[in-house]
């Protein structure tokens, strides 16, 4: 006997998708600069939550952004994230009084080696602040609405999928201020888009990138003409991604993520010896036989 969740088409608009769904019980409180919901069973949207000021990263919003998806990443109940913001804009960027307080704790040391441990140390920070959306191996679906500036654009490249409306434009916005991208988009955003010339191009110019061209160049996959249906369609994608095997699924971002740094020789590897033990899982039993007897797709167990 095999489980199964009957999963009905919905001739429905995702605006209305959205203004239908149910918001589920959440255990994750506590937070100042994030909303946490849970729209679908298993789906959890994460919200940058400042709207007053832009969304701009403060040092709390940095360091909650860390603690949410590792959180997240243990967390049973959640198969797949949908991450967005409250408010007119996505993310305005740093919050550069944080600069000050930057400049505040450099000023209580004089010798230039002990100045550069509190930049390290700081630094470090906020990049394994950003790369816990990457390490997380539930899928994490960026929705970005309006402006998506710097350190956003950051936040963004550690994304899975990325989906925006038609109003939003990206900026890598560094070398106005007199720096240098650090917690991620100079890495990242070139194997997003694969045209070095052109990520040359948006970091050393700092102009905007639209909508349009965002999704010509592969930084996004979906234009949605408002805000209201790109978390419509967002959310119904990370349910859909959420009815999938959480084995499967997180097993496949692991790899995916894997690949990008490795060889293929490393990749195949990589997989071979994670699926000696995971193509044994309940999940790949019921799913082939759900597909080999054209029965509908078994219910996953937690994982």
């Amino acid at each position: 006997m095999f489980s199964s969740l009957a999963i009905r088409q919905l001739k429905i608009s995702p605006a209305s998708l959205l203004k239908q769904s149910k918001v589920f019980s959440s255990t994750m409180e506590g937070f100042e600069t994030l909303s946490i919901t849970v729209p679908k069973p298993f789906v959890y949207q994460v919200k940058l939550n400042r709207p007053k000021n832009l969304n701009t990263m403060n040092r709390k919003m940095w360091f909650e952004i860390g603690k949410c998806f590792d959180t997240l990443a243990s967390k049973d109940d959640c198969r797949s994230i949908v991450l967005s913001a409250a408010g007119k804009v996505f993310s305005a960027g740093i919050d550069l009084k944080d600069m000050v307080e930057l400049g505040g704790l450099l000023a209580e040391h004089d010798d230039i080696a002990r100045k550069c441990k509190v930049i390290e140390d700081w630094l470090n920070g906020y990049q394994n602040d950003i790369s816990a959306v990457e390490r997380c191996p539930k899928p994490v679906i960026g929705a970005v609405h309006n402006a998506c500036i710097g350190g956003a654009l950051d936040l963004l490249t550690a994304t899975d999928v990325r989906l925006c409306s038609s109003d939003a434009w990206f900026q890598v916005k560094e070398v106005d201020i007199g720096m240098a991208a650090d917690v991620g988009t100079l890495q990242r955003l070139p194997r997003i888009i694969g045209n070095q010339s052109l990520v040359n191009e948006i970091c050393l110019t700092s102009r905007k990138v639209e909508s349009q061209e965002a999704k010509d160049c592969g930084l996004v996959s979906k234009v949605y003409d408002t805000k209201e249906n790109l978390l419509a369609g967002a959310i119904e994608l990370a349910e859909t991604i959420a009815s999938k095997s959480p084995v499967a699924v997180q097993l496949t971002k692991r790899s995916l993520v894997h690949a990008r740094n490795h060889s293929t020789q490393e990749g195949l590897d990589f997989i071979r010896y994670w699926n000696m033990t995971m193509l044994q899982s309940e999940d790949f039993i019921n799913a082939a036989m759900a597909q080999a007897t054209k029965s509908p797709p078994p219910t996953f167990a937690k994982l």
